[in-house]
């Protein structure tokens, strides 16, 4: 059978451009399209990751995207201030869009409406319709009865400053906010010595933060640091997941063979909602399929997300401790406690590498929360959890 198409991925953002860019790197001559509803792909987004989130060969493919580096962050609690020295990468959007342009061309198509996909077809909003060996839809996070989540939602503003500031490196948390909602904690990255990236992050249970105070919040962060704001670049905002418990099953068997990815697939880091390192992984999983057909491609991405999923329980658990255990106001202490611990341990932490040895260090000693609460979580017996017993 013809189709128009080797492969249509649905959705123009992180997951989706980086598939086409490997791609495009590895096996040039297949008819790879990626088509986005707006104007442009990547969306208004910075992603990151640290440096042992990834290995050697997947640094060096991914090189090319990399718009900042830095040799490593600090966090800031009430109890300490501390610098952590492992390197941390950052993508900006912009800089996403245009690599990905320069490699595909006009594989890339946007303004494209999708008025409905299957596993082998693209059906459009103005009437047309597009075929494909197989279709990925990768179009973003989706709430459905099968996740039980949290939340981490987050306003940023990138200033260009009237006078340089002094930082040298991001600030990953500074929790010396206001902590009445959840935990929350400015995020700050250096682009160049003028300008910077403030972002005030809230880890919630389902309502994000006002727009307005989050500004008023980064107005008086930025003066109490004495940086004189000069040009806005631009705002960002997003709100990502972070899975307390679920059933894999039946979130799986609703999409009813449609291959799917990223945050749609629920492929992120459970704590942190960092997605880029799975989206790596997966985007060489998927090149390096001897045959590209819907169900080869659905199997791969079922299997790859199972294997992380079952790979997860930790990370859910210390989610259900953080969001669950204890009243709102108090779950900076939770990470307080873990930003305690050693270097290696919160690298493999990120890099979801931890050992038996890891957990137990996690877990020992006085919890910062109220024991009865953390039991509660622990075994999923919250009242929030109802419903779900397949984790």
């Amino acid at each position: 059978m013809m189709y128009d198409w080797d492969l249509i991925l649905v959705g123009g953002g992180l997951a989706n451009g980086l598939i086409a860019m490997r791609f495009q790197q590895c096996k040039p001559h297949l008819r790879v399209l990626l088509i986005e509803s707006t104007e442009t792909i990547g969306g208004n987004h910075t992603w990151s990751f640290h440096q042992h989130d990834l290995t050697e060969a997947e640094h060096r493919w991914i090189a090319p995207l990399i718009t900042y580096h830095w040799s490593g962050y600090d966090v800031i609690f009430p109890a300490f201030q501390r610098t952590l020295p492992h390197s941390y990468f950052s993508i900006t959007s912009q800089h996403f869009a245009n690599i990905l342009h320069a490699y595909l061309g006009e594989r890339i198509q946007t303004r494209v409406l999708v008025q409905e996909l299957t596993p082998q077809k693209v059906y459009l909003q103005d009437g047309t319709s597009l075929s494909a060996g197989a279709v990925i839809d990768g179009r973003g996070w989706r709430p459905g009865p099968f996740m039980g989540s949290g939340a981490q939602a987050f306003f940023g503003q990138e200033w260009e400053l009237e006078e340089s500031h002094s930082l040298t490196h991001p600030i990953l948390m500074d929790t010396s906010v206001g902590q009445d909602t959840g935990y929350r904690f400015i995020y700050v990255l250096p682009f160049s010595s003028t300008r910077l990236l403030i972002e005030d992050t809230h880890y919630v249970d389902r309502r994000p933060p006002d727009k307005a105070l989050s500004q008023a919040t980064i107005a008086e962060y930025a003066k109490k640091h004495g940086w004189k704001l000069g040009k806005l670049i631009r705002e960002e905002s997003g709100c990502l997941p972070i899975t307390l418990t679920g059933d894999f099953t039946s979130f799986w068997a609703q999409l009813a063979g449609q291959p799917t990815c990223g945050l749609r697939a629920a492929l992120f880091h459970p704590t942190t909602g960092y997605s880029l390192p799975h989206a790596i992984r997966l985007a060489d999983r998927i090149v390096a399929l001897p045959e590209l057909t819907d169900t080869s491609l659905f199997i791969t991405l079922r299997d790859y997300a199972r294997q992380q999923w079952q790979h997860q329980r930790f990370f859910r658990l210390l989610n259900r401790m953080l969001f669950l255990a204890g009243a709102p106001q108090q779950r900076w202490q939770v990470m307080q406690r873990f930003y305690q611990l050693s270097p290696d341990l919160i690298a493999r932490f990120y890099a979801e590498q931890l050992n038996s040895v890891d957990k137990a260090r996690i877990l020992i000693g006085k919890p910062p929360v109220p024991i009865k609460g953390a039991l509660k979580a622990m075994f999923k017996q919250h009242k929030k959890l109802q419903g779900f017993y397949y984790d």
